[in-house]
Order: C-alpha cells, then sequence, then structure tokens
C-alpha cells in the first residue's frame, strides 16, 4: 500500500516537474497539429466543460482522465453526436464500449469521428471551384485499460490512432495518454498527461504535382514532402468535493418495520438523495493558452442531473485579445432510467450546450446504456 502511493506521488510529481518548463509558452502556439484531439466528444462532461479530472467515472473517462474508467461497474455502451460550433458544418459522431474484466481491471475502445461536409475541388486554373467536392474526415480509435490498484488509487493509459485525410491525402500517427485518480471519501483529485506521441506528416496524391524537370520536354511527377507537426500534448489535474445529503428510504419486510419506512443508518453515495459535486481544474498546453475550468453538478435520487461550467483563458474576456471560439459557460442535463432494478441495468440520456461566439455554441446529444 506505501509502496504504490510513493510511486504515484514519485511520478506525478516528475509528471508536473517535466511539463512545467514547455507548458503555456505562447512562443510555441499554433506550432502543433491534431486538435481534434483536445475536442471532447462526449455529452456528459461538455456540460462541466471538462472540469471533472478528478471524477470522471466510466467510459466517458477515457477522454477527460482514463484513470476514471476503473469505476466502470460491469458493461457500458455509449453513443454521442455533436454540433461542433453549429452553422460551421462539423459535426462529431463518438462511439465507447468498457468492459470489466475482473475484480479490478477495465477495458474499453472508442471511436470518435469527425466530419465537415462537403468543400469544393479548386485548382490554380479554376480557383472558384465547378470541377466536384471532396469531403475532409478526421477518425481518431483509442484503446484503454485502467485497474483499481487499491481502494483510494486508480491509474490507466489510452492509446490512440489517428488519421486526417481527404481524397488524396492523409496523417497518421499514434497518441498516449495516462492518468491517476485519488479517492478519499468525498474528496477526489486527479491528474492527467495526454497526446504524448510521435510527430505527424501527410503524405499522398495531393502533394504530387506534374511538370518539366530542368527544361526537359517530358512530364514528370514530383512530389513535394510535407512538414511535421507535433501532436498537442497537455496536463490536467483538478480536484471535486461531493456534498451528501438526505437519505432514500429502502424497501424491508413490515416483519422488520411493521410497515413502516426504513432508512440506512450511514449517508453514502448509494443513499443519497442529493448528491452536489464542485470540481476545478487547470490545463497546462504545450501549444496553446493554459486554462482554467468549474464545473457544478447536481443530482438528485441519482436519477436527475443538472451541470454547468465555465472555461477561462488569458484574453478571452477581451474581443482583441480573445482566440477561442468558446465564450466561457456551458451547461448540461441528464436523465437516467433504471430498466432492470434486479441488474442494476440503466440507459442515461444526456445533454450538453457549450456557449460560442461567432457560431451558435457546440450541442451535444448522448446516449449511455449502462449494464
Amino acid at each position: 500500500m506505501n509502496i504504490t502511493k510513493t510511486l504515484v506521488l514519485t511520478v506525478t510529481l516528475t509528471i508536473i516537474a517535466g511539463f512545467a518548463a514547455i507548458a503555456g509558452n505562447k512562443d510555441r502556439v499554433g506550432q502543433a497539429g491534431a486538435y481534434e484531439l483536445l475536442v471532447n466528444p462526449w455529452a456528459k462532461s461538455n456540460g462541466l466543460n471538462s472540469a471533472n479530472i478528478a471524477n470522471a467515472r466510466g467510459i466517458e473517462s477515457t477522454y477527460l482522465n482514463v484513470a476514471g474508467l476503473a469505476f466502470t461497474n460491469k458493461t457500458q455502451v455509449i453513443f454521442t453526436q455533436t454540433q461542433y460550433l453549429r452553422g460551421s458544418k462539423v459535426n462529431i459522431n463518438a462511439l465507447g464500449l468498457a468492459q470489466r474484466i475482473g475484480d479490478a481491471s477495465v477495458i474499453a475502445m472508442n471511436v470518435v469521428a469527425m466530419g465537415f461536409g462537403e468543400e469544393l475541388v479548386t485548382t490554380e486554373n479554376q480557383p472558384e471551384g465547378g470541377i466536384g467536392t471532396y469531403q475532409p474526415s478526421y477518425m481518431n480509435i483509442g484503446l484503454s485499460y485502467a485497474r483499481e490498484f487499491s481502494s483510494s488509487i486508480y491509474g490507466g493509459v489510452n492509446v490512440k490512432i489517428i488519421n486526417e485525410s481527404i481524397s488524396d491525402l492523409s496523417a497518421t500517427g499514434v497518441a498516449l495518454d495516462a492518468g491517476i485518480q485519488y479517492v478519499s471519501d468525498r474528496l477526489r483529485f486527479g491528474i492527467t498527461l495526454k497526446n504524448i506521441g510521435t510527430p505527424m506528416s501527410f503524405n499522398g496524391d495531393g502533394i504530387s504535382v506534374r511538370g518539366l524537370v530542368n527544361g526537359s520536354a517530358t512530364n514528370m511527377t514530383l512530389e513535394m514532402r510535407s512538414g511535421e507537426f507535433e501532436l498537442p500534448s497537455m496536463l490536467a489535474m483538478g480536484g471535486t468535493y461531493n456534498f451528501l445529503w438526505g437519505k432514500k428510504e429502502r424497501n424491508v419486510s413490515s416483519m422488520d418495520t411493521g410497515g413502516s419506512a426504513a432508512f440506512d443508518d450511514e449517508l453514502t453515495y448509494d443513499n443519497a438523495e442529493h448528491i452536489l459535486s464542485i470540481s476545478a481544474a487547470f490545463v497546462a498546453n504545450s501549444f496553446s493558452k493554459d486554462q482554467f475550468l468549474l464545473g457544478v453538478e447536481y443530482g438528485y435520487h441519482q436519477m436527475l442531473f443538472a451541470r454547468a461550467g465555465y472555461y477561462y483563458e488569458k484574453g478571452m474576456l477581451g474581443d482583441g485579445e480573445r482566440t477561442t471560439a468558446f465564450t466561457g459557460p456551458s451547461a448540461g442535463m441528464s436523465v437516467k432510467i433504471p430498466l432492470n432494478k434486479k441488474t442494476g441495468t440503466t440507459v442515461s440520456i444526456d445533454y450538453a450546450y457549450r456557449f460560442s461566439n461567432p457560431w451558435f455554441g457546440s450541442h451535444s446529444m448522448g446516449l449511455l446504456l449502462d449494464l
């Protein structure tokens, strides 16, 4: 137990110290690619503006902090559709599956596809188009593993295969995430290092041209080499405190209570009528501005949930300095419906909205089946 805690603390401090040297460097802004890795594809956590780094649970934690995957009870299936910056034609579809294996381990797989609609094909001779269309697409496939190391320490890793493509050009890369969560009753801490991988570059006929070489009369195909770009690595750390009050009645036989309602003596997450979770997080980005996140979630009888969040980065409150389309606030809600009380099977309908200017915000709608 002490060895595990010492190892976790050592790794955490090493990650923080190493990342602090490069995070938030304004001179590196815009020098990375694959920024879709920074877009949260899941509805529930979008309502909190991704502030629940320490409180992420189940399949959604594969984006926020993969350590939270270890809290999956048995099997989870999720699908989320997002209209990203509505009016920009960007749509995101995300599908995930998580499965507990053994007493302490969980594995998961997720696929995130981002589409941009149709764009006109243009050339030097036809800059206005009229010769067809093409459809850019981004796709990420993630494989995750998380484990409960003790009653208070949880960890996980996530490997992502990244692909960006159009009809005649594509780039492929691999990125790694790692995360840790520490749980102490109602107080929780989390830290995650994300998008660590090798540089990517584009290849394909799209960067080839036909022309004459050194005055030759023969046309030849010339291939230009694409420059490499780094992945948008980041370090996120945060905490959550949960407030519990009110006890739900439990069903007992009339012989035990004479027909009256009974209550559990100890207030827990399972029997609390009301749960209020307050989360805060700091995100240190290697190639963009650092961010401060705040989220609040209220749950009633573990069936109805309301969420609100706020996101801040330097300069976003002034139009002259703002470099993001998002204006800060977010909101969301969920309804969890029990399908089988004996097995604990439930289905959740999740919705989130993030405010933006320009465009008309980002809408996320998700469906989570917990078996």
